[in-house]
């Protein structure tokens, strides 16, 4: 049996310097070949016009280009965009395109669904089924840049279905890519890592990466935190805050970290808890992303009211704190905050199983 193409989308730089010396080819051609990858689109060996014939013809032996596809596109009318993309396994996931006056971001997904079930977002109802690989990941960036004659895009964010952290290797490996300047040449500020609070891999990341980092954090006290956020009773907000100081020391003060904060009516929307969030955050370097609740089948939640928002946006404010409140969008597509709802046919014992699937996607004012 012969062996399996490997897929070198999802390799950086140095990986893909790895494996042209494994195969007893110069360096260099790493840098030939990202080029043509993920700058200019190309996914065709025989298309790469700097390399020879017979190296065209080992690297169509020994390995493939291969994004994952695009399966349906949904654009609302102010221009968000979302595609569901179906994975060389058969699981779908979502990315979502949202257009600004400056810049153009991507929401992508890191998991096909997600094993943390934190009560506001839909995604863990569905269950986990798989971690995505490097090259399941940045392929959703190349298809965004390459699959159309769109914009290509500015920012990229890591709110997508799943976890980023539990799928810490290839997550690494892709932002790699993205900051590559051979290949998209992002800025740190230009791509955002959020997370529910995986503190042993946010001491890790500064090591491994240089990006910027979003914090899911929904509530300031233990009791309400375990309720919404459940991975809360692994790494309680107090390691998480020594994690999130541990990252802002290792930039000597010269970083800030977002703060994402769901406001769901009478859960944890109150003044008072306004003012324990400011205390909790007091010795934080952080602006503060609120994000209404956006209702959804099967959630008894509901949508903070304007009042109860702008009074928490208004204590937060007057304690010193860089607050904005997220403007929904995509929400003609199911592409807003907590409802990106991609309806997956699965085959289940020879019926068709309809799953909703909906992740949160705060992506405003999170990077610029």
């Amino acid at each position: 049996m012969s062996e399996k193409k490997v897929n070198l989308l999802g390799f950086s730089l140095q990986s893909l310097e790895d494996f042209f010396a494994k195969i007893g080819e110069p360096r260099f051609r790493a840098k030939q070949l990202i080029k043509w990858v993920h700058q200019k689109g190309i996914l065709d060996f025989e298309e790469m016009s700097d390399f020879n014939k017979h190296l065209r013809s080992r690297l169509k032996s020994l390995a493939i280009l291969l994004p994952p596809k695009i399966e349906e596109i949904h654009t609302s009318p102010e221009g968000t965009i979302k595609y569901l993309v179906k994975l060389e396994s058969g699981s779908m996931v979502e990315m979502v395109r949202i257009p600004e006056k400056k810049r153009m971001t991507l929401c992508i997904s890191s998991q096909a669904g997600c094993a943390l079930q934190c009560t506001f977002c839909a995604t863990g109802a569905q269950g986990f089924e798989k971690n995505l690989t490097a090259d399941e990941i940045i392929g959703q960036l190349w298809l965004a840049n390459f699959s159309s004659n769109q914009p290509l895009i500015t920012n990229v964010v890591f709110m997508g279905m799943g976890e980023p952290l539990l799928n810490f290797i290839p997550v690494i490996e892709s932002a790699k890519i993205m900051k590559e300047q051979l290949a998209y040449g992002l800025s740190r500020k230009r791509i955002t890592i959020s997370t529910s609070g995986i503190t042993p891999q946010i001491d890790q990341l500064f090591n491994e990466v240089d990006v910027s980092l979003a914090i899911s954090l929904h509530a300031p006290t233990n009791e309400l935190r375990d309720e919404i956020v459940p991975i809360n009773k692994k790494y309680p907000i107090s390691i998480l805050m020594k994690s999130c100081n541990r990252y802002l020391d290792f930039y000597e003060g010269k970083r800030s970290i977002t703060i994402e904060y769901v406001l769901i009516d009478g859960v944890n929307d109150s003044e008072e808890l306004a003012k324990k969030l400011a205390k909790l955050l007091s010795n934080i370097s952080c602006k503060i992303n609120l994000i209404p609740f956006n209702p959804f089948d099967g959630s008894n939640y509901k949508r903070s009211n304007n009042k109860n928002i702008e009074v928490f946006k208004k204590v937060l404010m007057n304690k010193g704190f860089i607050t904005t409140l997220r403007v929904t969008r995509g929400d003609a597509v199911d592409g807003a905050c907590g409802q990106l709802v991609g309806k997956l046919a699965k085959s289940v014992k020879g019926k068709k199983l309809i799953v909703n699937i909906r992740f949160l996607v705060g992506f405003k004012s999170l990077s610029s």
